[in-house]
């Protein structure tokens, strides 16, 4: 069972890598900067979780197995340039979207490895899935993706929920892994197909209702002042609503 979460740990790794170069690809970065984005996102979010529960050295150090997956990664895509240029904009996400499965499962299995309790497993998973990624994003000056309204810190919070419950249940470890990744990845990559978000929070001015034209003989200085003398419920309102991805997008369209 070890080796399994090793080699989905390794998995991970090599696709949140792949992410970082080809981000820094269309950013217009240098090998340096490839290298950069790509052991950030590769090795962030575990590096900040080993932090967090106190692991001495932190995985990268005591295996630096990692480090060098990163290189052959990045290497293989500087002799590669040309393919990975012309990569579809769709590929970074749903890559981003298998990283995030796999490194949601290998934080939570980790932290309940160390015996922390299930709601800090779910953390811990959210925070191995999403962190690289967010210092990915911001190194290419990009809002990073968990700060949007998308569906995706949702579905890593998802995916980690599944697998402690599962264990906490006695499931096998494989199935647990197994349905914890179809649940991560089947909700991100549905938000991706089908454009699918959160609802946002919007401040919504309330305008008053319009003001009757001056009547005959009454001036326009006379109707402001009438308006103004009108109680408060009469001036605009300011309402804080939410509103949904749908009419979001009817708005702006």
């Amino acid at each position: 069972m070890t080796g399994l979460v090793y080699w989905l740990d390794m998995a991970g790794v090599i696709v949140f890598a792949l992410s970082g170069v080809i981000l820094a690809c269309r950013s217009r970065m240098d090998p340096f900067g490839m290298l950069v984005l790509a052991a950030v996102t590769g090795i962030g979010g575990g590096t900040l979780r080993d932090l967090v529960l106190g692991v001495r050295p932190v995985f990268w150090v005591a295996d630096p197995t990692y480090l060098w997956v990163i290189l052959a990664t990045v290497g293989l895509s500087i002799v590669g340039f040309h393919y990975i240029h012309r990569l579809s904009r769709v590929f970074l996400p749903v890559a981003d979207a298998f990283g995030l499965a796999l490194f949601t499962v290998i934080g939570a299995h980790k932290a309940l490895q160390l015996e922390a309790p299930g709601v800090v497993a779910v953390l811990m998973g959210l925070l191995t899935g999403v962190a690289g990624g967010m210092v990915r994003d911001v190194l290419a000056r990009r809002v990073p993706m968990v700060l949007r309204e998308e569906v995706y810190a949702t579905a890593s919070i998802a995916g980690g929920i599944v697998y402690v419950g599962l264990g906490a249940l006695a499931v096998p470890a494989g199935v647990a892994i197994g349905l914890a990744l179809a649940v991560t990845l089947g909700l991100r990559l549905a938000a991706i197909h089908w454009g699918l978000a959160l609802p946002v929070f919007a401040w919504v001015v309330i305008p008053p209702p319009v003001a009757a034209p001056p009547s005959n003989g009454e001036s326009v200085a006379d109707t402001v002042s009438a308006t103004q003398d009108k109680p408060a419920s009469t001036r605009p309102k300011v309402r804080v609503r939410m509103i949904s991805p749908r009419r979001r997008r009817k708005k702006h369209g």
